[in-house]
């Protein structure tokens, strides 16, 4: 069995500060979000406290990282900005293989957005599942997974990651927490904005210590 990040000596994961989208109110309609790409979507003001605040937890929860990684989408690249501002840490690298799931032709689309306008893949969405379901220009949640495991395994020291909520959960699935019935069972939601999640090593390899951990924003 592969070994995912076996040069780890701590990860910790930071999920973005709450951005536009996840600020949009669902009132049944068929969009999130219209007119800019994934990419650039924003942080709220409340995304901007919440990014400050968990650099301040940061700075309790470990003095220093040997490496800081980031997606390099807008609102995690603000999230790192500000966080950063509590700590002394060595250059941000931003890697592509970090960002948030490609939704293609579905992006900013509810779930009745997609029954509307794109009733084939609904039907697909249904048959297969939402974990291996891949939208026309999107990716399926192996699809992210296989670029999280190539990173990880390039990952040595105490590393520092602003990242997305599917990242965090394909991590715990990557390293032997989760299986594709337990990821089905929740949604990439419930790791919420800012949340911290860590895992340190052991004799036995790495283990959690903290998980969508949002005690800095009560």
């Amino acid at each position: 069995m592969h070994v995912v990040g076996p040069g780890l000596e701590s990860l910790t994961m930071v999920r973005h500060g709450q951005s536009v989208v996840n600020a949009a109110p669902y009132d049944g309609g068929m969009q999130f979000i219209t007119g800019t790409r994934d990419a650039d979507v924003q942080l709220t003001e409340l995304g901007v406290t919440q990014a400050t605040a968990a650099g301040k937890r940061l700075a309790e929860i470990s003095p220093a990282f040997d490496l800081v990684m980031c997606s390099p989408y807008v609102r995690t690249r603000e999230t790192a900005r500000l966080a950063l501002a509590s700590l002394t840490p060595p250059p941000i690298v931003f890697d592509e293989r970090l960002r948030d799931r490609e939704t293609g032709i579905l992006f900013g689309l509810t779930r009745t957005g997609i029954m509307v306008r794109y009733p084939r893949e609904h039907r697909e969405l249904r048959r297969l599942g939402s974990f291996y379901h891949r939208p026309p220009g999107g990716e399926s949640w192996p699809d992210v997974a296989l670029r999280l495991r190539s990173v990880l395994g390039e990952m040595h020291g105490h590393v520092l990651v602003f990242t997305h909520d599917i990242a965090v959960v394909l991590t715990r699935y990557l390293f032997g927490e989760l299986d594709e019935a337990d990821i089905s069972a929740q949604t990439g939601a419930e790791v919420r904005n800012a949340s911290i999640t860590r895992w340190e090593r052991t004799d036995s390899g790495l283990r959690r210590t903290m998980y969508n951990d949002t005690a800095h924003l009560d």
